[in-house]
């Protein structure tokens, strides 16, 4: 009989440990969001893990109590050095390091499939493990979620597109990344450099030889200034040149009605996307901190900052127009 109370005892022993570990590596958080997507054994276990001081309380002194119970058992079956050498061995792998390791493998499965155990444990100990529990309450207060940072999210994107049984591909994760750090950008690392610009002056005469200039050139978007290329007015539109048949026009007569935007180059992407949505314009003139004209930036600019590539359609001559820029600046130092 005695070592039926003692095995009993050590299973008991096994379950309380078991139960505590696996319960609580699970995280409240994280639950509720597999809540949402359906997932049915998160569903089952949260009512439980969401009342953790209650669950803390009973497990443990449920733990504690079976063990002591388990050493004065197998103090009367063993005596002096060799009980306490047995009843250490038992408890110690098969209370504690057994059942630990297999609960913190498969914390979710396990723990929705003994849910009935716990809310017996908890019955039986309500008595005693309310009360502490309602003290913990009330001194450490609710139980505090996880959030995550920018930085540790990009590090669990990353982590899952290594990870063989991760359905995210390298693409996912360099554009999810990109989603993320968009925002910490400014205008000016990916704005296109006022050297490399392709503009207009107002007064221009759309001449055979100009249409055709302007169509080598590729853009669709071109700034035009007045006098000087410090001074912008406006946007051309290169597809509103088409058709036409008066040589006598001027790139003025062609300006569009939208009013263009004007940045610092200070400004962040995430910042100046809101702008482009809400002003349903794709091109800013960009300001430095003395509102000296340095670039343009698009909505393209944007996305590829998000994409982490260059966009590159048919008619494009330039991959990067910022490197561009840096050439030309190298070799006009080296003629100097």
């Amino acid at each position: 009989m005695q070592y039926i109370i003692v095995t009993s005892l050590i299973i008991l022993s096994a379950c309380f440990s078991g139960l505590t570990l696996g319960f609580f590596s699970l995280n409240v958080t994280s639950l509720e969001r597999k809540m949402k997507l359906g997932d049915a054994r998160a569903a089952k276990v949260y009512p439980i893990r969401k009342r953790g001081n209650l669950l803390l309380c009973t497990l443990l002194i449920g733990n504690v109590a079976v063990n002591a119970a388990a050493a004065i058992f197998l103090g009367e079956i063993a005596s002096g050095l060799v009980a306490g050498i047995v009843s250490t061995v038992l408890i110690v792998i098969f209370g504690e390091i057994l059942p630990q390791a297999f609960f913190s493998r498969y914390a979710l499965t396990l723990g929705a499939k003994s849910v009935w155990l716990v809310k017996t444990f908890i019955f039986l100990m309500y008595p005693i493990a309310y009360p502490l529990s309602w003290i913990l309450d009330k001194l450490l207060g609710e139980e505090i979620q996880t959030i995550w940072s920018k930085r540790e999210i990009k590090e669990i994107i990353k982590h899952h597109e290594n990870n063989e049984n991760s359905d995210i591909d390298k693409d996912e994760e360099r554009i999810l990344i990109g989603a993320l750090s968009f925002s910490e950008v400014s205008v000016k690392k990916v704005m296109t450099p006022k050297p490399v610009l392709y503009t207009l002056e107002k007064s221009t005469i759309l001449t055979q030889e100009k249409l055709l200039e302007i169509r080598d050139k590729g853009f669709t978007r071109i700034p035009v200034y007045s006098g000087v290329e410090d001074k912008l007015i406006g946007i051309l539109y290169s597809k509103d040149l088409i058709g036409i048949v008066d040589k006598n026009k001027t790139v003025e007569d062609f300006l569009s009605k939208s009013k263009p935007i004007t940045i610092k180059d200070t400004m962040l992407l995430d910042g100046l996307m809101n702008h482009f949505i809400t002003q349903k314009v794709h091109i800013a003139f960009v300001y430095d901190l003395y509102s000296t004209f340095i670039g343009i930036v698009t909505l393209e600019d944007v996305i590829e900052e998000i994409l982490k590539v260059e966009i590159i359609d048919e008619v494009d001559v330039v991959a990067d127009m910022q490197h561009l820029a840096m050439e030309q600046s190298i070799k006009n130092l080296l003629d100097q």
